[in-house]
């Protein structure tokens, strides 16, 4: 467009996003005293009936850059729509257009963004900056143009709502030397009852033992000390340090998970099993192993050792013929050997292996790790990748001097071992009074606000039932969960987005989805987001999801991630196979993960059971440093498991446009217990382009029951009852 620009309207706009303190009490224009100030769309999803080009997306127009804008194609009618995240009541709606105006339009709101009403009209717009006073609810507001004031286009340099604070919840302040955590974190510190405390975790273990979809949860904290524990670690149990260095807390004893209750095979006194140890986590403290004991970390997914030095050494499954699927080691110290034993699949990040590594299924990954066992696949199948590009470790709450605060570490490049392991890493510390802490039964409303206000989020331990969306904005913020606090969205909304903004960091939390279908449980980044985080990228974090288990789940995708830079660090993402509310009617779920955001890096990408491609990868310059999945073991007949023409989907699809992607260490399995008979063409496709590489592949038939036709793209062999594994060094 070649039509003049203004860049005097800027003033003019500040003006009327705060008109309601310059207007007379008589204006026509002046709103109550509940009409807020807070522009509310700012940095919202937004969506356009046009573009003009690429360099006028509809985001622009609330990105609270005046010299950014918005522009349509040139013609009648177009809109411009803002997602608030959740129904609110609109008391105004402020336009700064550019010289391109509308000169008859309508300001409309709609629950659905799809049913409309007419809250303003014109056919005499003037164009400028207008605060225009509206009345009405709704999650969603449009300007709908009908005539344009020139042969331009409408556009935009800004969109602006507010809305009315009448009601607006109270946010309680956080005292960050006394916080109130509620009655399910346990705080120790040396003066503590030895005898008391470990009476206590002995209870929560004996509770926690089997009970791996009931809603209680833990979390366990030690403040800087010496503490004699033995801690039998169980389901949605959550042990940690409060120190800024993981020796500040030192457990003298045992911080272990055992396989000792799931039975294995047909033998029912065989309880050696843990491929159902879920769910816990052991962070940011050291363990002195008595003397000639060893440490037992038995465990599967979404069992997180991180932050961790234990002096002495480690078995990872049961130590005799137990069976194991899956973990995670990440910015640990290992003094002594670690015995994988018959863990199937496993990633260790950052981490010093001081007394070295034995043992090889099917998938060992090493990334950033000194003492890794060296390069060589297959049998044994260590993937070994010298050092971590870009990474940033989990934030994590600590007690220093009377006060807690959250440390936040600052990102890494081309890393290799611990973060800590020559002293405080870098980052920064949070006060806790920046905090709100949310409780199981805390408004989402409420929430909201406290994020509104630049608050960050602490979540207790509990199930979280939500109402609406958890709508995170601002860049910068922290939702750290305690106790993996879970997150369960009623009404079939997400239960988490966050904007397209820089340096979110999302840790320590389950999404477990709704009987009410979610079109998306964790959104990060609106559709369409193309702005380069990679000075800050957005972070994940132990974050896990679920669709089924505990209740007849529903949820079309699990995780999608816009935002490009973003990184993925640890996530289980799984369609529940047992438990409550599971049946290929029941637990519905389309894609565990799509990334569609460039440049997107995932270490430990763990994805299971989903009905169709499990993980879709849409945009370029992707990296995955370890991927485990289990396709789904329920379709009841071929004809259900059908991707047109070709028999199922593939568990990691590259998408055909993607011309840069690269992953080491990746694993798909198939078990088709409900109809054995049942064919899967690839465990992967993806394009053939020299940019698109694949190192270390494996495909599995779980004891031979049901079919994987190729590894990749029609190569590497079937996987059946006649050869269980197949393995594929390099991918083209």
């Amino acid at each position: 467009m070649s039509s003049p620009r203004t860049r005097s309207r800027v003033l003019a706009f500040a003006t009327a996003l705060g008109v309601a303190a310059v207007l007379s009490p008589s204006s026509p224009t002046a709103q109550a005293a509940e009409c807020g100030t807070t522009n509310v769309a700012l940095n919202r999803p937004a969506t356009a009936s046009s573009t003009e080009n690429g360099a006028t997306p509809a985001s622009a127009a609330v990105d609270g850059d005046t010299g950014t804008r918005w522009s349509s194609a040139f013609s009648d009618p177009q809109w411009l729509q803002v997602d608030l995240g959740s129904a609110q009541r609109v008391c105004r709606v402020s336009l700064n257009w550019e010289a391109a105006y509308g000169s008859a339009f309508q300001i409309q709101l709609s629950d659905n963004g799809s049913t409309w009403t007419t809250a303003y009209s014109t056919t005499t717009g003037t164009g400028g900056a207008q605060a225009l006073p509206v009345a009405g609810s709704g999650r969603y507001v449009r300007v709908h143009g009908t005539t344009r004031a020139t042969g331009y286009g409408y556009s935009l340099w800004e969109l602006g709502v507010n809305t009315e604070t009448t009601g607006t919840p109270a946010v309680p302040p956080t005292d960050p030397r006394n916080p109130d955590f509620g009655p399910n974190v346990l705080v120790y510190g040396p003066e503590s009852s030895q005898a008391d405390m470990q009476n206590r975790l002995n209870a929560i273990s004996n509770q926690m033992w089997t009970n791996q979809f009931g809603p209680e949860r833990y979390a366990v904290l030690f403040k800087p000390g010496s503490y004699d524990a033995d801690v039998n670690l169980r389901f949605y149990t959550q042990v940690a340090g409060l120190g800024l260095h993981p020796d500040d807390v030192d457990i003298n004893g045992h911080v272990r998970v055992e396989a000792d209750w799931l039975q294995q095979g047909d033998d029912p006194n065989n309880k050696g099993n843990a491929t159902q140890n879920f769910w816990r986590a052991a962070e940011n403290m050291s363990v002195t192993l008595p003397p000639g004991q060893i440490e037992r970390w038995a465990v599967s997914q979404a069992a997180a050792y991180r932050r961790m030095h234990l002096r002495g050494q480690v078995q990872l499954w049961n130590g005799g013929d137990g069976w194991a699927s899956g973990g995670l080691i990440v910015d640990s110290r290992i003094d002594g050997v670690t015995v994988s034993g018959s863990q199937q699949q496993f990633l260790t990040r950052n981490s010093d292996l001081a007394g070295g590594w034995n043992g090889s299924v099917w998938n060992m990954v090493f990334v950033g790790s000194p003492g890794s066992p060296a390069q060589h696949f297959p049998n044994p199948s260590h993937t070994v990748v010298d050092t971590t590009p870009v990474v940033r470790e989990k934030p994590f709450l600590h007690f220093e001097n009377g006060e807690y605060k959250v440390f936040v570490p600052a990102l890494r490049h081309n890393s290799r071992g611990t973060s800590w392991g020559s002293g405080t890493p870098a980052g920064r510390s949070i006060s806790l009074a920046e905090f709100f802490i949310v409780k199981p039964g805390t408004p989402v409303a409420t929430t909201n606000a406290a994020l509104a206000q630049g608050k960050h989020l602490l979540l207790t331990p509990g199930v979280h039932r939500l109402d609406d969306t958890i709508t995170v904005t601002r860049p910068d913020t922290v939702v750290l969960g305690l106790g993996l606090a879970t997150l369960s969205p009623d009404t079939g909304r997400p239960a988490m987005t966050v904007s397209d903004v820089d340096g979110v960091k999302l840790a320590g939390f389950l999404v477990d989805a709704g009987v009410v279908n979610s079109p998306v449980l964790l959104r990060i980044g609106q559709p369409g987001s193309s702005a380069d985080h990679s000075a800050n990228p957005t972070s994940l974090h132990d974050v896990y999801l679920r669709v089924g288990g505990s209740q007849a789940g529903k949820a079309t995708v699990s995780l999608e991630v816009n935002s490009a830079n973003t990184i993925i660090d640890h996530t289980w993402v799984w369609r529940a196979d047992h438990g409550a509310g599971v049946g290929w009617d029941v637990n519905t779920g389309r894609n565990g993960v799509v990334v569609n955001g460039a440049n997107v890096t995932a270490y430990g990408l763990f994805v299971e059971h989903y009905q169709q491609h499990n993980v879709v990868w849409n945009g370029n310059g992707g990296r995955t440093y370890f991927f485990q999945n289990e396709l789904p073991y329920d379709p009841p007949n071929q004809a259900a498991w059908m991707n047109g023409s070709s028999p199922g989907w593939a568990g990691y699809k590259v998408a055909d446009h993607v011309t840069s992607h690269e992953a080491w260490g990746v694993g798909v399995y198939c078990f088709n217990n409900a109809n054995p008979a049942v064919v899967t063409a690839n465990g992967f496709e993806a394009p053939r382009t020299p940019g698109v590489r694949f190192h270390d592949l494996v495909t599995v038939s779980l004891g031979g029951v049901g079919t994987i036709n190729n590894v990749i793209n029609g190569v590497g062999g079937v996987a059946n009852t006649a050869t269980q594994v197949r393995y594929l060094v390099d991918y083209p």
